[in-house]
């Protein structure tokens, strides 16, 4: 039978499959980034397509780390000069040479570390950006489908993945495809990369406050802009990472 409960039996099913087996990446994953970021780095947080987001869950939210920045496709758009019809294409994260645009739109300092989404992990957007990062000396981590990204011919001309390039692969325990549930006729509904991925970062940022406190520090991280009192706050965390760190969703 297909229902909620059907759904909610395969998301536990995964969502136990990923804390049973991936807590040793989280912190591993979890001390790569508390080291950039203690040393004045910046957590630059990639992903396309539904991995945008699991970048989103990093930067710029209530109880997250306040030097998180969202790269994204639309950056071209509104820090570039393309127009919003260049970018609309679902297709469009597959073509090489868009990573480097986006990159040079950013201000990327050398502590800053990555941490790049994508279920496939072969898109050429995907693994352009891995391969800048990682030829320029910045530490990455990757959240991906191991299963899935196994079983594709990746879309980038090296033939790489994201995960060939990580320092840190955390698996998103998505199945290949990402959806759960068959239905009649072959279709799936029931996706569960977002369920796992948010569950990952949100598990990264404990991590990371976890070795703030260790080294004496207070965790850099964001206020809720609801309640009241904390606009100020967040502020003047912001202040400390000005220019580096854009709030394009807020």
């Amino acid at each position: 039978m297909i229902d909620q409960d059907a759904y909610a039996a395969v998301a536990r099913t995964a969502i136990d499959r990923f804390l049973a087996t991936q807590r040793d990446a989280i912190a591993a994953a979890g001390e790569v980034v508390a080291t950039a970021l203690l040393a004045g780095g910046v957590l630059q947080a990639f992903g396309t397509g539904h991995s945008r987001a699991i970048a989103l869950e990093l930067a710029g939210r209530a109880g997250g780390l306040v030097p998180a920045n969202q790269l994204s496709i639309r950056d071209v758009v509104y820090y570039g000069d393309a127009q919003p019809g260049d970018i609309l294409d679902p297709l469009v994260e597959r073509e090489t040479g868009l990573a480097e645009r986006i990159w040079n739109l950013a201000r990327i300092e050398p502590a800053d570390v990555f941490v790049i989404a994508s279920n496939s992990g072969g898109n050429a957007a995907i693994v352009e950006m891995a391969q800048l990062a990682t030829s320029r000396g910045h530490r990455l981590v990757a959240i991906t489908s191991v299963e899935h990204t196994r079983a594709i011919t990746p879309r980038h001309p090296s033939g790489q993945r994201l995960a060939d390039l990580a320092d840190v692969v955390i698996d998103n325990c998505a199945p290949y495809g990402d959806a759960a549930l068959e239905l009649p006729g072959g279709d799936r509904i029931g996706p569960l990369s977002t369920v796992t991925g948010a569950l990952a970062v949100n598990l990264l940022v404990a991590e990371v406050a976890g070795r703030y406190l260790a080294a004496g520090s207070a965790p850099p991280v964001y206020r809720s802009l609801n309640a009241p009192g904390n606009e100020d706050r967040n502020a003047a965390l912001l202040d400390r990472y000005a220019g580096r760190v854009r709030l394009g969703d807020a």
